[in-house]
């Protein structure tokens, strides 16, 4: 076993879960609520994209399903994984094998135990799932060895499993559930909450009640808690002004105020705002096939300017894809591509595109936001662009088919998932990664991908070097989310999470 590993794991864990889990005083009531907390009110950018976690996209749904479901492993803020259902688990010497012991005090809100034997069945769900799927692809099979212990059974080493279960795929649902086939409508876990389906209104605002004898009450404080999705942030900010919302995802336009309000103000960066390329081969595109040209895209961008008045300063200016602070990332190439148009105009000389070319790019009202300034930036370097006009899930489904869209991209905690969503695995953004294309990048990839401990973390870092050199992106900043929230609450920000779980929502 890799003892070494798993005892930094439990002892991060350890530390989380004592924070987590201060014990019961004066102000603790029966059912694990403070007596002093407010309810909890939050305005979320987005509704719920489902409440049957196999189908769910996790970017704006932490709390949504984190009130009314546990999972097996969750993530500290930073990103590493911690126990949840799960107590603690241990990866075999050829990493094939990992086996987790099981909590054996929770229950499902239909009245179903939580054991060995429904954490299979849950697992076996979320590993067939659309989208939970994408945690489980190395994963062969999952067995009970006893009643409260599991164990996964790899196709191949898979450094990323863990993160991607606390982030949101190890959600545990009722196994009757699963067999009515009614978790997109009707959520049945072992959570804090319960969702309150006669006070709610989909897609308006959802209610939830607190379970009274969660194993995991102290974490879960607040006595109710409700949820509105508001697209809207001038809404949202309205919302918190008139006391509905005491926790928002928040404009940070809006600190000065919020600050003079007195109220809580948090941000972390989340995502990468620029160009994504999906054909850094030039197979559908020939300019693009050129490493001069892609670094032509990255000078052709005054990154600070773009953050500073479009961005409203929150965030970092940067050209890589690693997020600002964590393992892999590395400030010496923030400078690697300062603004300069001459640059930029004398690389596509040096490629044979001194008069610039023609450029089809997509374009959706999210995204209008940065059209202009794409349009007159790459304009100043000799390229036109003709924009075709659609609507938001059409451009899910269609930029990709481009060779160059404007992104706003989210990024991971844990390296060698950046390495997998951002390089190596198929996304919607990224349907057919060309990194093998390239000896020098697979190469760089297989090193990562055998590499323990330290060499690992230095063998991302290399990647990340070498991928930016090659303009395999063209980066203009790293944005931040920030959140408000009521003078006694606090929300913490994980990098991986547009809108952090409930654990990360306290009263302070």
């Amino acid at each position: 076993m890799k003892k070494a590993t798993i005892a930094a794991v439990l002892t991060a864990s350890a530390l989380v879960l004592t924070a987590c889990s201060g014990g019961t005083d004066s102000n603790t009531e029966s059912n694990g609520s403070d007596a002093s907390s407010p309810d909890l009110n939050i305005g979320n950018f987005l509704d719920i994209t489902s409440w049957d976690p196999s189908l769910a996209d996790i970017g704006f749904d932490g709390p949504y399903l984190s009130a009314v479901y546990d999972p097996l492993v969750a993530l500290d803020a930073d990103g590493n994984p911690i126990p949840a259902l799960a107590t603690d688990w241990e990866v075999s010497d050829d990493f094939l094998t990992v086996t987790m012991n099981l909590r054996t005090d929770a229950k499902f809100s239909d009245g179903e135990v939580f054991n060995a034997d429904a954490a299979v069945a849950s697992l076996e769900y979320l590993k067939a799932g659309a989208r939970s799927g994408e945690a489980y692809l190395n994963v062969d099979s999952v067995s009970a060895v006893d009643e409260d212990t599991i164990e996964f059974d790899l196709t191949q080493r898979d450094d990323t499993l863990l993160y991607f279960m606390g982030l949101g795929r190890s959600y545990m649902v009722s196994p009757a559930a699963i067999s009515a086939g009614s978790l997109a409508t009707t959520p049945v876990g072992s959570g804090p909450y319960t969702l309150d389906a006669a006070t709610s209104v989909p897609g308006a605002e959802y209610h939830f009640a607190k379970v009274a004898d969660h194993w995991d009450a102290a974490t879960y404080t607040f006595p109710n808690l409700a949820i509105f999705p508001i697209m809207d942030a001038t809404a949202r900010h309205n919302a918190m002004l008139s006391g509905q919302i005491n926790v928002n995802f928040a404009e940070p336009a809006n600190i000065p105020q919020a600050e003079q309000n007195g109220w809580t103000v948090t941000s972390k960066v989340s995502g990468w705002v620029g160009l994504q390329f999906t054909d850094q081969t030039g197979d559908k595109f020939e300019p693009l096939g050129d490493e001069r040209v892609r670094q032509a895209l990255n000078y052709a961008f005054d990154g600070a300017a773009i953050l500073d008045s479009i961005g409203s300063g929150a965030g970092e200016v940067s050209n890589q894809v690693f997020p600002s602070g964590s393992l892999g990332y590395d400030e010496s190439l923030n400078g690697l591509y300062p603004y300069d148009v001459d640059k930029a105009k004398a690389l596509l000389a040096e490629a044979g595109y001194a008069d610039g070319f023609a450029l089809t790019m997509p374009m959706s009202p999210i995204f209008q936001t940065w059209q202009a300034v794409a349009e007159q930036s790459l304009a100043a370097i000799g390229i036109t662009v003709t924009w075709d006009d659609m609507q938001m899930p059409d451009y899910q489904i269609n930029a990709p088919t481009y060779p160059v869209f404007i992104s706003f991209l989210a990024m991971d905690s844990n390296p060698v998932a950046t390495v997998a969503r951002q390089v190596t695995s198929t996304q919607w953004y990224n349907p057919t990664p060309a990194y093998a294309a390239f000896p020098d990048v697979l190469a760089a990839v297989d090193t990562v991908h055998t590499a323990t401990g330290e060499e690992q973390i230095q063998a991302t870092a290399d990647l990340n070097k070498l991928l930016t050199e090659k303009a395999w992106w063209s980066v203009w900043y790293q944005s931040a989310n920030t959140y408000f929230g009521a003078d006694d609450i606090t929300v913490t920000p994980v990098t991986g999470m547009m809108f952090p779980t409930l654990r990360y929502i306290q009263h302070d």
